[in-house]
């Protein structure tokens, strides 16, 4: 009787010192030739591609997916490793001159490159929109391109083509990688103005949904094509704007 008393209290010991063990996290394993942060053994786990797809595969892990609540998000998988690039927006010049516009040419012509770096599952927006029309010191102006007749772009949202030397105005045109499909095909548009009343929001030129398609990744780039077309009778002047971006991650 006394041995099972021992036993049933040495039992009992032991289980009381499992309980009050602090519970913790292995973040770290560490040696002096190597660190490896956020272990985490699985069966299997990498990148997959083909020409036609790319994958990010977990095999073996206890509980991968999604889980969140007020205050947190928990991304528990290989997948989500995407998620860890950070979100950054660049243009490659804060400044274009146009130099001396030549009369209906449509080569008239200066270039923005954007690039993205997103690693949000919620993809991203890159939206612009200008203060005013092009003034000049002598308050002349030249409007917004209202593309060519018959294909009219002259509101914000709408896109249309250019190509009469006869069609006058400021506008703009995008390509690469995550601009919006009305761009497709050359399609021009003009900005989004504030000067305008009401208002007008700026309008999205680079970015995309997980419904559109997005993809996490660095070094997306898009270009955008600014153009100036003027007619015989434009005033010489010193005309100019301000565009602005705007870079929204969704997370």
């Amino acid at each position: 009787m006394k041995i099972k008393i021992f036993l049933i209290f040495l039992l009992l010991c032991l289980l009381s010192s499992l309980f009050l063990k602090e519970t913790r996290a292995q973040s770290s394993l560490k040696s002096p030739n190597y660190e490896i942060t956020l272990p985490n053994l699985n069966m299997v786990s990498g990148n997959a591609d083909s020409p036609g797809y790319k994958m990010g595969v977990t095999g073996g892990q206890t509980a991968p997916g999604l889980y969140s609540s007020t205050g947190y998000k928990i991304k528990a998988g290989f997948q989500y490793i995407h998620s860890i690039i950070p979100f950054s927006f660049q243009i490659d010049s804060l400044a274009l001159d146009f130099g001396i516009l030549t009369p209906q040419v449509l080569t008239n012509e200066k270039t923005l490159t954007l690039t993205v770096n997103s690693g949000s599952a919620g993809g991203y927006q890159i939206l612009a929109r200008e203060n005013d029309n092009l003034k000049s010191t002598a308050l002349s102006e030249i409007p917004d391109t209202s593309c060519d007749l018959g294909d009219t772009c002259d509101y914000q949202v709408n896109a249309g083509t250019w190509t009469q030397n006869t069609t006058y105005g400021f506008g703009y045109n995008m390509a690469g990688t995550d601009v919006p499909t009305e761009f497709s095909g050359g399609k021009f548009k003009r900005f989004a103005n504030a000067a305008n009343i009401p208002t007008e929001n700026p309008t999205k030129v680079m970015g995309l949904t997980p419904a559109e398609g997005h993809e996490a990744g660095k070094n997306k780039i898009a270009t955008m094509t600014l153009r100036i077309n003027i007619d015989n009778i434009q005033a010489a002047g010193v005309y100019q704007n301000i565009l602005s971006f705007t870079a929204l991650p969704t997370y």
